[in-house]
């Protein structure tokens, strides 16, 4: 891993659990403070599963999934090439699982708490990891289809 995908990682990893310390200081649980009417609260929840309550109390299965989900990242990302979009792909990707999982192992459980209520749909409440891995998710689509997943070996004659 390359210094600036670590740097990001961290960066991502520090600033994921900064905020799950101070929502879990200043909100009780199942607290909401409406930040913008109609379409952002902040709302502290605990969450037991993933996404849209999938696996919902299968905490061991969702830390099996995150270690897995690291080592298939950690093993591809050296097939991508190395830019600045490729490597805030891999530092966020890896600071986002890193962030759930650290949550999952110590807790039992994920902290989210940013709501948002978009055309009449209250969007399942999340945090910055789930940010953090929706982006480098994109990011790396991007990549992929811009033909940067293969190293290209240049040959000097």
């Amino acid at each position: 891993m390359n210094f600036k995908i670590f740097l990001i990682t961290i960066i991502t990893l520090i600033s994921d659990q900064i905020s799950k310390i101070l929502i879990t200081l200043f909100l009780k649980l199942n607290e909401q403070v409406t930040i913008i009417p109609n379409f952002f609260n902040l709302h502290f929840i605990e969450n037991y599963g993933a996404s849209w309550n999938i696996l919902n109390n299968h905490t061991l299965i969702l830390i099996i999934c995150s270690i897995l989900a690291l080592l298939i990242i950690y093993k591809y990302m050296f097939n991508f090439q190395k830019n600045k979009r490729n490597n805030l792909a891999f530092g966020l990707l890896l600071g986002g699982i890193f962030g759930n999982l650290i949550d999952r192992v110590f807790l039992g459980y994920v902290r989210d708490f940013l709501s948002f209520r978009i055309f009449k749909y209250n969007y399942p409440v999340f945090n910055l990891a789930d940010v953090a891995i929706v982006l480098g998710v994109i990011l790396l689509i991007i990549a992929i289809f811009k033909g940067e997943d293969k190293i290209e070996v240049s040959s000097k004659r």
